[in-house]
């Protein structure tokens, strides 16, 4: 291994306080004002107009300068690669979002060609998604449960469900909760809130959407297993969804149960061969469309629903539906629905988008993305669609067959119009097992998170913590309540963190100005008479307490009983004076009645009280440092912690100075009171050697001083 080259350098500078650097720089203190910012954002011209216009509809600026040579053809090629895969994923998913499977195909091809329009991300495949689909399942089983639609047959003289009645009532409540989520999605994106999904980690997203799979598989069992459970809504539906399936196994339909079992076995091995032949095909083979193909076909032959009871899909209705307006009656009792339906969406689609603008070294806009996913949800709202977002294994189809661009994801719009307007009708007789058995061999990829947990506690342990928990809130309550808890207990792990730093002294590497942790190396060694204290999190109200205490445990002396000493000794010091005070004036009054009076028989002895500056504790620190660089912000908290630290320390004869404060932690100390007509900003220091310098030169300075006193 080459020996890395050291290049050696010198910087000769004062020594800087905070003071010196305003007065150096230049401080302004002119800022702008709230109206002079409103009038700036409102003020229009048309280099402005031009780059809102690129920036609102982002096709207006690619597409005109697409390279049709370079591009064309791969994105043909994925286009049709994942409008295919989209046929069998929109109708499977549109069962998880209990809507009838027609509504799938519109969801695939609405909003992707919005998204078109408005979108970013190149590579995203955008469309139906699994845990969306559970997610408004979820809601459309509370507000539109089977039981609402239970008439009287007089034939069987039985109730039975009036499907034609829930179906459409579920597809008012689908588009209606995919409306508001749309605008939520729009407004956040006009008001910047895109960075919103900072708050949605990444082991939070991975613990989530493996929770909301198991949800996935649950609600798919019926299919499987060709049984009717009540599906139950709110905490702990999951449990009772899963006892009452366990009670239901011995009505199992034979029939459908072999269906199920002859296409998951299928698919697995028709993938597994994919696979292996991936790299000698030019494109993957279409494995989910060949297997509803082959269920249809099998299906119609055999007459598996009249015969064996095996449920079809039934009725698909050629042609696009035409527009409607969402029902605002539902509006209220969706909304909280709809919010996390817009955050998760957005997470997911953002997460994806990111990871492959930095692969292919291009950006994709956080707040824009917001806004072309709000348009393709409110859009698609119009036209009974239901909430979409990216999926990840479309995504990385569209991505390794040569997607260059979005032209990838509107021409598999264009396939999926084809097959609604002529060919859909054709897939009636499709078992919905085999679209049952597509979701569960597509969640195959969530599964494997499961890994994630060794992996993190090898690497994180916290974020391992915070996957686990994600996923236990989101098993046990409905992906909505999961997903709120979730982000509630990862900022508390935030707040934990924060609370629990690591506070350690600091020490010079020789001949350097770097300075380290002493416990952490063995060649760091302390300045002599000098305490550098560091915390590795912010200073505010949770941990104010915490670091006065630390401080006070590596200073290695008790500044509490130290000051409480001192005023002891300064009480006694006043009680002395007053006591001595008293009998100077009652010797006075004496003398002033009786001027003649001998001396008294006690002769009082005259004390002389010499005022000398007290000496320096020698096991005390000449000065403490407080590196303040890991600091991004002051509360009132903070500052006044500081500003009791500066005092106590200082009234035992021990200098306290800051070192390494950011701009916005001085300007929190300056409104917050810190400084004064006795404190000033020469206290502040830019780096933590420039304030070990300046102690050392002050302490030099004095001894001089001393020595030239003992001369003269």
């Amino acid at each position: 291994m080459a020996e890395r080259r050291r290049m050696g350098y010198s910087m000769h500078r004062k020594i800087l306080d905070e003071g010196a650097v305003d007065e150096m720089a230049e401080k302004s203190d002119s800022k702008t004002s709230l109206s002079e910012k409103v009038k700036k954002s409102m003020r229009c011209s048309g280099p402005r107009l031009k780059n809102c216009l690129l920036g609102t509809v982002p096709v207006v600026s690619w597409l005109p300068r697409y390279s049709i040579r370079e591009n064309a053809l791969g994105d043909l090629i994925s286009g049709i690669s994942v409008g295919i895969m989209q046929l069998p994923q929109g109708m499977a998913y549109a069962l998880l979002a209990a809507v009838p499977p027609v509504f799938g195909l519109y969801s695939s091809f609405y909003p992707v060609l919005i998204y078109f329009i408005f979108g970013t991300s190149k590579h995203i495949s955008i469309g139906t998604y699994a845990v969306m689909s559970v997610m408004i399942g979820g809601v459309i089983e509370r507000l539109a449960p089977d039981s609402n639609f239970m008439i009287w047959d007089n034939e069987t003289n039985s109730s039975i469900i009036d499907v034609t009645s829930r179906d459409a009532e579920r597809v008012r409540v689908a588009a209606a909760v995919t409306f508001i989520s749309g605008l939520f999605q729009i407004v956040l994106g006009l008001v910047q809130f895109g960075f919103v999904v900072t708050y949605l980690s990444e082991p939070l997203v991975r613990g989530y959407t493996t929770g909301a799979a198991i949800h996935v598989i649950v609600s798919q069992l019926k299919y499987t297993f060709g049984i009717s459970p009540v599906r139950h809504s709110g905490p702990f539906s999951l449990i009772y969804t899963v006892l009452e399936v366990c009670y239901l196994l011995p009505q199992t339909n034979v029939g459908t149960l072999v269906v199920s079992i002859v296409a998951i076995i299928g698919l697995i091995l028709a993938k597994e061969l994919n696979a292996y032949l991936s790299k000698k095909l030019p494109i993957p083979i279409p494995v989910e469309l060949l297997g509803i193909v082959i269920a249809t076909v099998v299906s119609w032959q055999v007459d598996l629903n009249g015969k064996y009871g095996v449920d079809v899909v039934g009725l698909i209705p050629s042609g696009l539906q035409p527009p409607a307006l969402p029902a605002v009656s539902l509006f209220g009792q969706v909304i909280g629905d709809a919010f996390a339906l817009a955050v998760v969406g957005y997470g997911i689609a953002i997460s994806l988008g990111r990871i492959f603008a930095l692969k292919y070294g291009y950006s994709v806009d956080s707040n824009q993305e917001l806004i072309a996913l709000g348009l393709s949800n409110s859009v698609g709202g119009f036209f009974q669609c239901f909430a979409i977002s990216c999926s990840m294994s479309r995504t990385m189809v569209q991505e390794s067959t040569g997607g260059k661009t979005q032209v990838a994801g509107a021409l598999s719009a264009i396939v999926i119009l084809f097959i609604t307007l002529w060919i859909g009708a054709l897939f009636e007789d499709l078992p919905k097992a085999v679209l049952a058995a597509i979701i569960f061999v597509n969640l195959h990829g969530m599964m494997k998170q499961f890994m994630d947990i060794p992996a993190l506690w090898k690497s994180n342990k916290v974020d391992m913590v915070v996957w686990v928990v994600t996923f236990i809130l989101t098993v046990l309550f409905n992906p909505d309540l999961g997903l709120a808890a979730s982000i509630g207990f990862s900022m508390l792990t935030v707040i934990f963190r924060t609370q629990l730093p690591q506070y350690s002294l600091l020490g010079q590497v020789p001949d350097t100005d770097i300075y380290r942790p002493l416990e952490d190396y063995n060649q760091v060694r302390q300045v002599p008479g000098i305490l550098i204290f560091h915390s590795s999190a912010t200073l505010y109200f949770a941990n104010a307490e915490m670091y006065q205490d630390a401080l006070a445990k590596k200073s290695g002396f008790n500044i509490t009983k130290i000051l409480s000493a001192k005023k002891k000794l300064e009480a006694k010091r006043k009680r002395h004076e007053k006591k001595n005070a008293k009998k100077a004036k009652k010797a006075a009054k004496n003398n002033a009645v009786d001027p003649g009076k001998g001396e008294p028989e006690k002769e009082e002895k005259d004390i002389a009280i010499i005022e000398i500056d007290a000496e320096h504790d020698p096991s005390l620190p000449r000065a403490i440092i407080l590196d303040l660089s890991p600091v991004n912000f002051l509360d009132t908290v903070g500052v006044k912690t500081l500003r009791r630290i500066r005092n106590d320390y200082e009234e035992i004869g021990v200098e306290v100075l800051l070192a390494g404060c950011q701009t916005g932690v001085v300007d929190n100390l300056q409104t917050g009171g810190f400084f004064n007509e006795k404190v000033t900003k020469s206290c502040l220091f830019y780096t933590v050697h420039d304030a070990v310098l300046h102690c050392q030169s002050s302490r030099k300075l004095s001894q001089d001083k001393e020595i030239t006193a003992t001369h003269f």
